[in-house]
């Protein structure tokens, strides 16, 4: 309310209250006309949507990129936990990394010094079991041998791993500097993780940075925990199913049993891949072989979903079979069948963070998934 002169008919001058809402409000001095406030409103409009787009072109035209980064970011994940018991054993954090990469690289030789002969055995066996095809009509296992043996052949020795650049060509050098770019992303990560973590949240209101935080840290865990798990699913199944194909006596074990332990990477269609793969091989010696291997294959599927998986695997994604297999298609469909492999890290990512955002879900409270390292070792 507000006071305010007038006259009445007989030329008295009265003073009264006026409303506020009765008395007309005048614009304020300075401020934008309404037409040029909307103007102003549609610039900004389009101007986001244009950055958006650009962004998003940016990004498909980078994907490879990306993708790399994101790889490097969840190897940095897996290998955290081990990097952070070594630095409580004293045992720099620099050369905690350095032990897990020669550890990897350990691997790697053995692989080469010892599998790869034997995988070139049983090939070049088949080839030679196999009957002659002719030049115009060469059968599917013939072609299909023909090619392991050749991808076979241009595996680096042992030796060569310390100069691969010398007889590589120009694609292995793409790969050998891709894989160079992640191990250096993921080093770098492990060190400059929390730091770049303070940075984003730097921008953000204050009472919602620590949840930003817990939520980062939340989808780090999950995201190595996955990793680690799928490393040591391979490794058993490998092991194991080699192992049962030797002693039923399935045609090509060794190569089978490491192509099977590979398909674990490939959720859903690679377990019923395996098993295809499995019995065909053991249709060429006889259709006991290839019960037996179905068989065991079974024998090793259901040991794994109801013993293994739970103690290994149990709870670190949070994913129904469903989502899986829609995230497998989707990422498939529209990025190609190599991103396959980062599909079911990258749905884990989104329903984490749809969790946070849509369910009011606390971060904070969410059960820590631990494979290997346990719920306190792999706090930081």
């Amino acid at each position: 309310m507000r006071l305010e002169r007038g006259t009445t008919e007989s030329g008295r001058t009265v003073v009264g209250e006026v409303p506020e809402t009765v008395r007309k409000r005048e614009p304020a001095a300075g401020a934008p006309e309404p037409g040029e406030r909307i103007a102003r409103r549609a610039m900004i409009v389009t101007a986001t949507a244009v950055g958006v787009v650009v962004l998003a072109l940016a990004l498909w035209k980078l994907r490879l990129i990306v993708t790399l980064v994101f790889v490097a970011i969840t190897w940095a994940a897996a290998m955290r936990p081990g990097v952070d018991w070594l630095a409580r054993r004293r045992v720099p954090r620099a050369l905690g990394v350095l032990l897990h990469y020669f550890v990897l690289l350990g691997l790697v030789a053995l692989f080469l010094a010892f599998v790869v002969p034997q995988l070139v055995h049983e090939v070049q066996a088949a080839l030679g079991s196999s009957p002659s095809p002719t030049p115009k009509h060469e059968g599917v296992k013939q072609q299909l041998l023909d090619a392991i043996q050749r991808r076979l052949r241009h595996l680096p020795s042992v030796g060569k791993l310390v100069h691969p650049a010398l007889s590589a060509g120009e694609e292995a050098i793409k790969v050998l500097v891709g894989i160079l770019f992640t191990l250096a992303t993921a080093a770098y990560w492990v060190f400059e993780r929390d730091r770049f973590i303070d940075f984003v949240t730097s921008f953000i209101d204050r009472p919602k940075r620590k949840k930003v935080r817990d939520t980062w840290q939340l989808i780090d865990l999950k995201l190595g925990a996955f990793v680690r798990g799928q490393l040591l699913l391979i490794g058993i199944v490998g092991t194991v199913v080699s192992t049962a194909f030797f002693l039923i006596g399935e045609p090509y074990w060794l190569l089978i049993g490491i192509a099977v332990a590979l398909l674990e990477i490939v959720p859903v269609v690679g377990p019923l891949a395996a098993l295809i793969l499995a019995v065909g091989a053991g249709l060429t010696v006889s259709w006991h072989t290839a019960a037996f291997a179905g068989g065991a294959l079974l024998i090793v599927r259901v040991l794994q979903d109801y013993i293994v998986n739970p103690r290994v695997l149990g709870g670190v994604v949070g994913l129904s079979p469903l989502l899986v297999l829609i995230a497998v298609s989707v990422v498939g469909v529209v990025l190609g069948p190599f991103y396959v492999l980062i599909s079911v890290p990258l749905a884990s990512l989104v329903v984490t963070i749809m969790d946070v955002v849509v369910r009011d879900v606390d971060p904070a409270e969410a059960e820590v998934p631990t494979v290997i390292f346990s719920a306190k070792d792999t706090e930081t």
